[in-house]
Protein backbone atom coordinates (compact mmCIF):
# COMPACT_ATOMS: atom_id res chain seq x y z
CA UNK A 1 0.00 0.00 0.00
CA UNK A 2 1.30 3.45 -0.80
CA UNK A 3 0.11 6.35 1.72
CA UNK A 4 -0.07 10.17 1.13
CA UNK A 5 -0.42 12.52 3.67
CA UNK A 6 -2.13 15.92 3.11
CA UNK A 7 -3.76 18.84 4.68
CA UNK A 8 -1.30 20.67 6.78
CA UNK A 9 -0.36 24.38 6.69
CA UNK A 10 0.11 27.62 9.14
CA UNK A 11 -2.32 28.19 11.61
CA UNK A 12 -2.97 30.20 14.77
CA UNK A 13 -2.74 28.99 18.02
CA UNK A 14 -6.95 27.45 19.09
CA UNK A 15 -7.19 26.97 15.33
CA UNK A 16 -8.01 23.91 13.64
CA UNK A 17 -6.95 21.70 10.45
CA UNK A 18 -7.77 18.64 8.85
CA UNK A 19 -5.40 16.46 7.95
CA UNK A 20 -5.70 13.06 5.29
CA UNK A 21 -4.16 9.82 4.75
CA UNK A 22 -4.66 8.85 1.32
CA UNK A 23 -4.01 5.21 0.46
CA UNK A 24 -3.30 3.26 -3.01
CA UNK A 25 -2.64 -0.42 -3.85
CA UNK A 26 -4.24 -3.33 -1.69
CA UNK A 27 -7.96 -3.31 -0.21
CA UNK A 28 -7.50 -0.36 2.31
CA UNK A 29 -9.81 -1.86 4.97
CA UNK A 30 -7.43 -4.59 6.03
CA UNK A 31 -4.90 -1.89 7.37
CA UNK A 32 -4.47 -0.46 10.59
CA UNK A 33 -3.51 3.11 9.98
CA UNK A 34 -1.40 5.54 13.11
CA UNK A 35 -0.31 9.11 12.77
CA UNK A 36 2.61 9.70 14.15
CA UNK A 37 4.46 13.24 14.39
CA UNK A 38 7.95 14.84 14.78
CA UNK A 39 8.72 18.23 15.63
CA UNK A 40 11.86 19.94 14.84
CA UNK A 41 14.79 18.17 17.07
CA UNK A 42 13.23 15.79 18.40
CA UNK A 43 12.06 11.91 18.25
CA UNK A 44 9.11 10.85 16.07
CA UNK A 45 6.35 10.47 18.51
CA UNK A 46 3.06 8.25 18.17
CA UNK A 47 -0.09 10.54 17.65
CA UNK A 48 -3.47 8.50 17.18
CA UNK A 49 -4.34 5.36 15.73
CA UNK A 50 -7.48 3.29 14.37
CA UNK A 51 -8.00 -0.19 13.90
CA UNK A 52 -8.99 -1.02 10.14
CA UNK A 53 -12.98 -1.43 10.32
CA UNK A 54 -12.61 1.81 12.84
CA UNK A 55 -14.22 -0.05 15.63
CA UNK A 56 -10.91 0.92 18.34
CA UNK A 57 -8.75 4.16 18.01
CA UNK A 58 -6.38 5.56 20.51
CA UNK A 59 -4.63 8.44 21.29
CA UNK A 60 -1.34 10.03 22.51
CA UNK A 61 -2.18 11.70 26.05
CA UNK A 62 -1.04 14.97 24.94
CA UNK A 63 -3.78 15.16 21.79
CA UNK A 64 -6.89 13.26 24.02
CA UNK A 65 -9.66 15.43 23.39
CA UNK A 66 -8.44 17.20 20.71
CA UNK A 67 -7.53 15.34 18.18
CA UNK A 68 -10.24 12.70 16.06
CA UNK A 69 -9.23 10.08 14.00
CA UNK A 70 -11.41 8.76 11.81
CA UNK A 71 -11.54 6.64 8.18
CA UNK A 72 -13.79 6.26 5.70
CA UNK A 73 -12.73 2.75 3.90
CA UNK A 74 -15.04 3.40 0.74
CA UNK A 75 -12.75 6.57 -0.25
CA UNK A 76 -9.38 4.57 1.14
CA UNK A 77 -8.57 7.10 3.47
CA UNK A 78 -7.80 8.00 6.95
CA UNK A 79 -9.02 11.51 8.51
CA UNK A 80 -6.97 13.07 11.22
CA UNK A 81 -9.06 16.39 12.94
CA UNK A 82 -6.86 18.09 14.95
CA UNK A 83 -8.99 21.04 17.31
CA UNK A 84 -7.72 23.54 19.69
CA UNK A 85 -4.10 23.32 18.10
CA UNK A 86 -1.03 25.00 20.75
CA UNK A 87 2.35 25.71 19.49
CA UNK A 88 3.63 22.32 20.82
CA UNK A 89 1.51 20.80 17.80
CA UNK A 90 4.38 21.87 15.62
CA UNK A 91 5.84 18.99 13.93
CA UNK A 92 5.60 16.83 9.96
CA UNK A 93 2.74 13.91 10.82
CA UNK A 94 2.78 10.98 8.90
CA UNK A 95 0.43 8.36 8.06
CA UNK A 96 1.39 4.86 8.75
CA UNK A 97 -0.42 1.40 7.74
CA UNK A 98 0.45 -2.14 9.05
CA UNK A 99 -1.46 -5.17 8.01
CA UNK A 100 0.04 -7.24 11.15
CA UNK A 101 -0.53 -4.90 13.89
CA UNK A 102 -0.67 -6.36 17.44
CA UNK A 103 -2.73 -3.90 19.63
CA UNK A 104 0.18 -3.61 22.17
CA UNK A 105 2.40 -2.27 19.43
CA UNK A 106 0.23 0.21 18.44
CA UNK A 107 2.11 3.70 18.96
CA UNK A 108 5.29 1.83 17.81
CA UNK A 109 6.35 3.17 14.76
CA UNK A 110 8.37 -0.08 14.56
CA UNK A 111 5.39 -1.60 14.67
CA UNK A 112 4.43 -0.46 10.97
CA UNK A 113 5.13 -0.82 7.98
CA UNK A 114 4.09 1.22 4.94
CA UNK A 115 4.83 5.21 5.64
CA UNK A 116 4.01 7.77 3.12
CA UNK A 117 5.74 11.35 3.14
CA UNK A 118 4.26 13.78 5.97
CA UNK A 119 2.83 17.29 5.89
CA UNK A 120 4.15 19.77 8.23
CA UNK A 121 1.87 21.10 10.67
CA UNK A 122 2.75 24.76 11.97
CA UNK A 123 1.30 26.39 14.74
CA UNK A 124 2.39 29.86 15.75
CA UNK A 125 1.70 31.48 19.15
Amino acid sequence: VQLQASGGGLVQAGGSLRLSCAASGRTFSTYDVGWFRQAPGKDREFVAFIRRRGGNTDYADAVKARFTISRDNAKNTVSLQLNNLKPEDTAVYSCAASDTMIWSNRANEDGYRYWGPGTLVTVSS
